[in-house]
């Protein structure tokens, strides 16, 4: 793996992107701002819990940045307002607590339109993201039988008027749904400047299709010294997101956050009747603990013991028997119908 790109830092909200900083995990909220914001800061609270450090909205008119102003007040994590077409909306939602404006080159317009963003982001000190998607590039290139050339060309074209403008306040990201333009469009922008980048792989798919393009689209752009901050863009839950792109960093050996969770897929020969039901149960907890450790949940009597006792904490079972290892030891016999609570005071123990 090739040494990480160095690149300036840019601070959204209290998280520093760039610099050197840990590499960051965001999401973006599916469903329209609603009147109810307490719901949407409770769900909030849950992400940041999770791990996610930044959180996005779409933002479809002046009444959504209204309500994405009041809750960038209340949130637990710095908000993004995703602006598409009309630049007003990112100079309203920049009257408030916003931590950064998203602005897509592609559709927002003619270029004192941008302008009119970075001079009030100026002002503001507020930095902006310049998204770069494969699916929205400006008019004059979507002929550009290569989009990831294509892509790297409506970067530099931001490029150019972020240094008429001498605005460096600014965190790239260049999308597509494809993940080899992906790749290749990161590369070569990530030799042009020293701006963070933001990755992903924009309409993944699916949940499992999802997981699948974007572990392997991070993996070569992480060995390639790229990635500032990252989101799993899934047609799943911004939860899975937030889980995906925290286990993706901690495989990559670019986080020690987090629980390793270790888990036995089930066979014939398990006694352990309830592992898929107790897995389900202590993988939510694990999420929610930010602790650098191993926990193995095993279902029989053949790799269960040994997969249990060399994690930091294990549990196995043979029937109603639940044993619960530590540190390589056995350290209670328990009964399933207790084994849940028992272990995860030990997790919290740990």
């Amino acid at each position: 793996m090739k040494e990480r790109r160095k690149s300036r830092p840019v601070k959204v909200g209290s998280v520093i992107v760039g610099g050197g900083f840990p590499v960051s995990v965001q999401t973006m909220l599916k469903d329209p701002l609603l009147k109810d914001l307490t719901s949407i800061k409770n769900r909030l609270d849950h992400l940041y819990k999770m791990g996610c450090e930044i959180g996005r909205f779409s933002v479809l008119d002046a009444e959504a940045a209204e309500r994405l102003n009041k809750l960038s007040q209340i949130s637990p994590i710095p908000l993004v307002a995703d602006i598409q077409y009309d630049y007003k909306l990112a100079l309203k939602c920049m009257e408030a607590d916003i931590a950064k404006i998203r602005i897509n080159p592609g559709n927002i317009g003619q270029e004192w339109k941008v302008k009119e963003v970075l001079n009030m982001a100026a002002g503001k000190g507020l930095p902006i993201r310049i998204g770069i998607n494969g699916g929205s590039l400006p008019t004059s290139l979507r002929k550009e039988k290569d989009k990831a050339v294509a892509m790297v060309k409506a970067a530099e074209m931001e490029l150019e008027i972020l240094a008429k403008q001498n605005f460096h306040n600014v965190i790239f990201s260049l999308k597509s749904s494809n993940v080899d333009e992906t790749i290749r469009a990161n590369i070569e922008f990530g030799k042009l400047c020293d701006f963070p980048l933001h990755l992903g792989i924009t309409e993944a798919g699916a949940l499992i299709p999802g997981v699948v393009k974007s572990s392997i689209g991070f993996h070569k752009m992480f060995s390639e010294g790229l990635g500032d901050t990252i989101r799993v863009s899934l047609a799943d839950t911004p939860e899975n997101e937030v889980i995906t792109g925290k286990e993706i960093l901690r495989v990559a050996g670019l986080t020690k956050r987090g629980i390793n969770l270790v888990s036995c897929p089930r066979c014939g020969r398990t006694t352990f009747d309830r592992n898929f039901e107790f897995l389900k149960k202590i993988s939510d907890y694990c999420e929610t603990v930010d602790k650098d450790a191993t926990v193995a949940v095993m279902g029989c009597a053949v790799n269960g013991p040994g997969e249990a006792k060399t994690a930091d904490l294990g549990i196995s079972g043979v029937g109603n028997e639940i044993i619960i290892y530590k540190d390589g030891k056995i350290l209670k016999r328990s009964s399933l119908d207790i084994a849940f609570d028992q272990f995860k005071s030990e997790i919290d123990a740990l």
